[in-house]
């Protein structure tokens, strides 16, 4: 664990790099053998877009990455911070409980909060308005919410007192589960849900992306499940039943439009609707 947590230290950026591209291409790849839909799209024609708001957000965690760090090194410095409150405990608890509040914080509590505050949610709108969810939706998100998600993980970073080591790793897992929860691949059924009581399997992500209420407000986890299990706000649909967009904004070819996703939060705002 220790070397584990030396490397995510100091890890290159362009291992980062292959990081994203490598996952990616690898749920790309099973998405070809073992679709969960057979779209009726060109794959890069749908990606572009996509790929587009991946850049503006690596682009925005660059730049702000300085804050991220700063944050890191005082919190460890002063001793500040849940997981430096805690008692003596194997390394290798220290970082699960790390990763584990970090996911609470810069994923679930942010997640949760865009969709209940009303402003938030026109901005997290980008994310939603993807028809044909699949792998690249992951880092589909509007440079307004990139800025929103870095902020909560900074608030996360503080709050936990994570060292740096513990904040990459956690960063590296949730790139690649949100790359696997948004995959369209289709596992196996009791796999999937055996994966669910851990983490967020495709499956369990997916009712998340319904067109309409209540599923669309449910299943905020990205990497671990038990906080939306824990919090009551664990959904599940059958796989077949899910239909991908926001009932408010139907228009798929403006959905996929860059200049038309960028102005998507800046439209007026339009009460969700109920369905089964």
């Amino acid at each position: 664990m220790e070397s584990i947590i030396a490397y995510f230290e100091n890890i290159p950026s362009v291992h980062r790099s292959l990081l994203l591209v490598g996952g990616i291409t690898l749920f790309w790849i099973l998405e070809g053998i073992l679709p969960l839909q057979r779209f009726a799209y060109k794959k890069w024609r749908h990606a572009l877009p996509n790929f587009f708001f991946t850049f503006t957000t690596i682009v925005i965690n660059f730049l702000l990455a300085f804050l991220l760090l700063w944050t890191s090194d005082w919190s460890v410095k002063n001793n500040f911070g849940i997981i430096n409150w805690l008692p003596n405990i194997p390394l290798w608890l220290y970082v699960t409980i790390g990763v584990l509040l970090l996911d609470f914080f810069g994923a679930y509590l942010a997640h949760l909060t865009e969709h209940k505050v009303k402003l938030l949610w026109m901005v997290h709108l980008v994310h939603h308005t993807d028809h044909n969810v699949d792998t690249t939706t992951a880092n589909r998100h509007h440079p307004l919410e990139s800025i929103i998600r870095f902020s909560f993980t900074l608030f996360g970073v503080l709050i936990v007192g994570a060292p740096v080591g513990v904040v990459m790793l956690y960063q590296s897992l949730s790139l690649l589960a949100s790359q696997f929860g948004h995959a369209n691949i289709r596992l196996p059924k009791k796999i999937d849900e055996l994966l669910s009581y851990i983490i967020v399997s495709p499956d369990m992500h997916k009712v998340h992306h319904h067109y309409v209420l209540p599923y669309t407000n449910s299943n905020y986890g990205n990497i671990f499940s038990i906080w939306d299990r824990l919090f009551g706000t664990f959904m599940k649909l059958d796989r077949e039943k899910v239909i991908y967009g926001v009932d408010t904004f139907p228009d798929e070819v403006e959905n996929g439009n860059i200049k038309g996703l960028l102005k998507q939060p800046f439209h007026t705002y339009r009460k969700p609707t109920t369905g089964n």
